[in-house]
């Protein structure tokens, strides 16, 4: 039961709109666990400042979010089911959420916030998908699912590439912190996200952390209920990264109490999905990618001293979805979404008022597979269904025991099934370059189609490039819509051995076409090996560099963007990782 306190005063302020510009801070984690806290039993690491948050506000219990990345993202950006967006996947424009879909940033930013999102965003890169075509003033990351390497890598600052500043959570942070001295400064209220992209692999972490798990016995910590799949080197890396994002948490929250803002800021903390490896989860099945308990489950803190009380515990089925008109009616934003919401506010319970709250039945989905989540039992994809109450880890099938309870859940995921996912249709949205609202569009590998003998460096299409390109005949391709007519500059990032030189590249669409021949030589090695502390499984990375091209003329209009090479005197053209498009005058 959640504790319950007096709301006297509380009612008060709330009614007199006293705190109707309260500021926003939500954290968002990638790949953690709902066992990657202590303030779950977990006692193999200790993250002091992300545990404030409950101690000093509101922790819930039992918390629900996607199995993976951009769905969870999204469903916090919209609180409506993240398969009603646009999203059905985690690249190659399958992560875009539906451009008459409304963000809580729009809300935000429409009642006068300053708005700024900082790391991964991996809901679209070209505007109006990207985050600067969502509702946010200011954007410092980049928009891909993954990244390649994380020490001074490439970022993107509204639309201007640039090299980022040492370890990028500790960079985000920073850029985060920045912007909100900034709106404190300008005496505005700051709505501020902040999408961290660790621990999701590559597993790089600072020697600060990863000295204090190194040398660590996986016999000597807690383990998860398939120890024989654990890996070692991933597992300790991860709770190095975690430990790296608790300190980048207090540098935050220190940073809200020099600029005495600390009483009228709402700061939220939650994960977008199971955690990424076998490690300790609280004996729960499933992990990253599973429609499971453990693949959904997540912690969520919210602080808000002049509205929240300290200690509160809230076990009641809560979603992402959740947590916009949460914190919209917490924060006194008063305009709601066009779309009807599948989220609900918690502010009841956060104000300890549960008086007429009703009990919910949460649907997860995932490649086919469906999970159907209510207070006490869970029915699992294969149609088992469990007690969570008496059986948290899923072991004991009652299916048999409960037929009617079997009944009821099979009729919401049918449901589900015919009124939601069955309205989902094949995607027929273009990539969009020069939107009239931007000058400048990213055209990156990971949204393009290799034809020929083209390979793409991994099977992972986020933070991919493009290599073996040694014909003619060979091409990359990508179905796009010019957003408004104009002469654009291009840009081509691309490495090439001395050897090589001399390859003339094309680029067409529609009739147009610039051409130019690669005179420089760009053959960086392949970077992380060295920073990686456990083997991954995506792409290296490479130093790639641009190249201008030229201008070509486009026509506003549908169309296929194409790159090929005219001229291939060496062993291979070029490897390619991303065209930059600058719309002139």
């Amino acid at each position: 039961m959640i504790r319950l306190f007096c709301l006297s005063a509380f009612s008060l302020v709330i009614s007199t709109g006293l705190f109707s510009k309260s500021n926003v801070v939500v954290f968002l984690t990638d790949d953690k666990g709902w066992g990657d806290l202590s303030l779950n039993g977990n006692t193999n690491l200790s993250p002091p400042h992300i545990e404030s948050l409950g101690k000093e506000g509101a922790s819930f219990d039992r918390f629900y979010v996607c199995p993976v990345c951009s769905p969870t993202r999204a469903e916090f950006l919209t609180g409506r089911h993240h398969v009603r967006s646009g999203v059905y996947s985690t690249s190659a424009g399958g992560e875009r959420m539906d451009l008459d879909e409304t963000t809580i940033a729009d809300l935000f930013q429409k009642a006068g916030y300053a708005t700024g999102a900082f790391g991964k965003w991996h809901n679209g890169m070209q505007y109006p998908y990207h985050p600067l075509g969502r509702g946010f003033d200011y954007f410092y990351g980049f928009c891909s699912g993954h990244w390649g390497h994380y020490y001074d890598a490439l970022m993107e600052r509204n639309g201007k590439l640039e090299q980022g500043k040492g370890f990028c959570v500790d960079d985000f942070t920073t850029e985060a912190m920045s912007f909100i001295e900034r709106s404190v400064k300008k005496d505005e209220p700051f709505f501020v996200y902040i999408p961290y992209n660790t621990p999701h692999s590559p597993m790089q972490v600072p020697d600060r952390w990863w000295n204090k798990f190194k040398d660590k016995k996986l016999e000597d910590m807690m383990r998860n209920r398939n120890p024989k799949k654990e890996d070692r080197l991933h597992l300790l890396a991860a709770l190095a990264m975690c430990e790296n994002i608790d300190w980048n948490v207090g540098r935050l929250l220190k940073k809200l109490d020099q600029l005495e803002a600390s009483d009228d800021t709402i700061v939220a903390f939650f994960h977008d999905n199971g955690p990424n490896g076998n490690r300790w989860n609280g004996d729960m099945e499933g992990r990253k990618g599973s429609t499971e308990e453990g693949g959904t489950r997540s912690p969520l803190l919210i602080k808000w001293p002049k509205g929240i009380k300290a200690g509160t515990k809230v076990m009641q089925i809560a979603s992402v979805r959740d947590l916009l008109p949460t914190l919209c009616e917490l924060a006194g934003v008063e305009d709601k979404p066009d779309k009807p919401l599948d989220g609900k506010s918690l502010k009841p319970l956060l104000l300890g008022d549960e008086k007429g709250w009703k009990p919910r039945t949460l649907v997860s989905t995932w490649k086919g597979k469906l999970g159907v989540r209510e207070p006490r039992f869970r029915l699992g994809y294969k149609g088992r269904l469990f007690d969570m109450e008496q059986d948290p880890g899923q072991r004991v099938d009652v299916s048999k025991k409960f037929p009617k309870v079997v009944e009821r859940l099979n009729k919401r995921k049918d449901f589900f099934q015919s009124k939601v996912l069955d309205k989902v249709g094949e995607d027929n949205r273009p990539f969009v370059i020069g939107h009239p609202g931007v000058s400048w569009t990213q055209i990156p590998a990971r949204d393009g189609i290799a034809h020929g003998e083209i390979k793409r460096s991994n099977k992972f299409p986020n933070c991919s490039h493009f290599l073996n390109w040694k014909n003619e005949e060979d091409s990359i391709s990508w179905d796009v819509e010019v957003g408004k007519s104009g002469k654009y500059e291009v840009e081509l990032w691309y490495t090439s051995r001395k050897k090589d030189l001399g390859a003339v590249i094309e680029l067409s669409m529609n009739g147009k076409s610039v051409v130019a021949t690669i005179t420089k030589p760009n053959d960086p090695p392949l970077v992380g090996m060295k920073e990686d502390r456990s083997p991954r499984n995506e792409s290296y990375y490479k130093d790639f560099r641009p190249m201008k091209m030229g201008n070509i003329e486009l026509v506003k209009g549908k169309g296929e963007l194409k790159l090929r090479a005219l001229k291939i005197p060496g062993e291979q053209a070029i490897e390619f990782r991303l065209l930059m498009l600058q719309r002139k005058g």
